[in-house]
This record gives C-alpha cells, structure tokens and sequence, in this order.
C-alpha cells in the first residue's frame, strides 16, 4: 500500500453531531495507521460565519479534546490550529494572486452559504477556497479525504497548484480525493434537512450526550413527516443500520415491510445503541486535561510550522520576495 500525506480539518462551531463524527472525525482515526496525516482546527474559516468571538476560543479547545477523545493519537498523526501557523494565511494571499475570480464564482458551496447569511456576505465566505487550497498544498498533501460534495474544492485546489507551477516552476504536486464512505444522517424533526447545529438541539445527536439525553431525542423524533415518503422513519432506520448489529436492522426493516414496526421499541434500542457506542468517548472526554490539550496543539503546531516555513521559503523564492 502506498503511503499518501493526508490533510484534513474540521470548523470549531460548537459540539460535534453524529453526521460530524461519521463523516470526518471516525476515519480520521482509521486513516491515522496507514498514512501520514495532518488533522487541523480550521478556526480561520469558521470565522466567515456569523459568531461569537468569546466562545472560539473554547470551542477550539472542546473540538480538539473531541480529537483525543475519538482515538486521534499525536504519536500517530500532527493536530493543530490553523491559525497557529501564520504560513497557512499567507500563501492563500499568494494563491489569491493566481487564482481567476471566475474559478471561485462557480463554487456552489459559496452560494449555498451566502443563501445562508445573506447579511454576512463576506470576501472570506467568497475566497475561502483559496485558503483551502492553502492548508492542501502547504504540506505536500498527496491525498484529501472528502465527501463527493466536496470535490469541486479539491479541483479547485489542483487547479490552483497548476496555476503556481505554470507561473513560478514546479512547486506544488496536485492531491488526489479520497472519497470517504460518509452516511447521511438527518434531523430528527425535520429530517428532510441534514443534521445540523443551526437546526437547534433537539434536531442534533451530539457525540457527547449523556444516555439520558438520547433517549429523550430519540423520543422526540419524528417517524411520519405527512410527506408519504416516512423521511423520519427511514433516517432512525438508517441510524440503527449503522449503530445497532445486523441482525436488529434486518427484524425492525421486515416490520417496517410488514407494518408492525413499533417505532417507540425501535428508538429505545436506538438510544441503547447509541449511548453504548459512544461511551469510551465519554468517559476518555471526562479524563482529558486542558493541559494534555494544549500540550498536544503546542507540539503539532511546531511540527506543522516547521514544513510550513520551508515550504515559504522556497514559495517566496519563486515569486520574487525575499
């Protein structure tokens, strides 16, 4: 198997859902023994959004606890903050400097965001591709791990590195996607929407939720939304697909085909599940000192800082700033 230098970060915007875990932080951890890995806090991109600036210092510190709780080993991998290395913002400058404004008009993520806060449309929502791009290239990444709707940012990145190379020489070597296995996990009261924070609570199952508080979710969801196509029932159905063993998706699916399924039987197992396959994390979470914390953020940002310069150093070399 060949080795590939992977990168990839996740926003500090409060608690992580299950839809988080699954679709990033749980193969962070497998990917961690086969490859090696750069995982960073993407503090820098999350401030596009509308937020509170006295409660990211603290979401950076639970997000990276969250990290080591889930089984990020930094024995195994580098962990850092993005903006503890100054590097990352000035080569997107720098790319800024290459990139065609009609490359990033085209990303649809823009638009789905800007549709989001309309009364936030920043430059750092609009380029933060390019800043993307950055983190990627920075260390030589030979491979990101995405979903398939991220593919358009990852194109965007090799083209980007193409745009350098043709300018300045031959510097940067263009990633290839992973695409990463990620369900898709809904709301639990609107489940036509995906899982989101934005939603409120009740709609999350966040990783760290006390059995308690499952349950009383899971109690909450709804089963028929009066669409005809039961979303509600197929996304607790998908849940226990995914956290509960084969053999207690096959009965509660032939029920659902039979229509003798008891949802309030299905949600307690849910929960049971759910609370079970999250307790290690739990309990690893309660033990983690702030100190461990930032110890772990101090010694991966030196390492990532250490191949940042270099790479600047041969970056600005190139473009003529010395």
């Amino acid at each position: 198997m060949i080795k590939e230098i992977i990168l990839s970060g996740i926003q500090p915007t409060g608690k992580l859902h299950i839809g988080n875990y699954l679709g990033a932080l749980k193969n962070f951890v497998a990917l961690q023994d086969q490859h090696e890995c750069y995982f960073f806090i993407a503090d820098y991109h999350s401030i596009t959004e509308n937020y509170e600036p006295n409660t990211k210092p603290q979401q950076v510190m639970e997000l990276a606890t969250d990290f080591l709780a889930a089984g990020l080993n930094p024995k195994k991998c580098t962990i850092f903050v993005q903006s503890h290395v100054a590097e990352h913002t000035e080569l997107a400058w720098i790319f800024n400097c290459v990139t065609p404004i009609s490359y990033l008009e085209r990303m649809t993520q823009y638009k789905d965001k800007a549709n989001q806060q309309q009364k936030n449309i920043n430059v750092g929502l609009f380029d933060y591709p390019v800043l993307q791009a950055a983190d990627i290239l920075m260390y030589r990444v030979t491979a990101v791990p995405v979903g398939q709707d991220q593919d358009q940012h990852v194109e965007l990145t090799r083209q980007i590195a193409r745009f350098f190379n043709n300018r300045f020489g031959q510097t940067f070597t263009e990633p290839k996607t992973i695409h990463t296995d990620t369900p898709k996990v809904m709301s639990l009261l609107t489940p036509e929407k995906k899982m989101s924070k934005s939603l409120g609570d009740n709609h999350c199952l966040y990783i760290d939720d006390e059995p308690k508080v499952i349950a009383a979710k899971l109690a909450k969801a709804v089963t028929d939304t009066g669409d005809g196509q039961g979303l509600g029932a197929r996304n607790l159905l998908d849940l226990i697909k995914i956290f509960s063993d084969d053999k207690t998706y096959k009965r509660f699916q032939a029920e659902k085909n039979s229509g003798t399924l008891k949802y309030s039987e299905l949600k307690e197992i849910l929960a049971q599940d759910i609370a079970d396959y999250f307790a290690d994390f739990r309990k690893r979470k309660k033990q983690i000192s702030q100190k461990e914390v930032e110890k772990t953020l101090a010694d991966g940002a030196k390492k990532a800082q250490a191949i940042a310069q270099k790479t600047m150093a041969e970056v600005r070399i190139k473009i003529g700033i010395r």
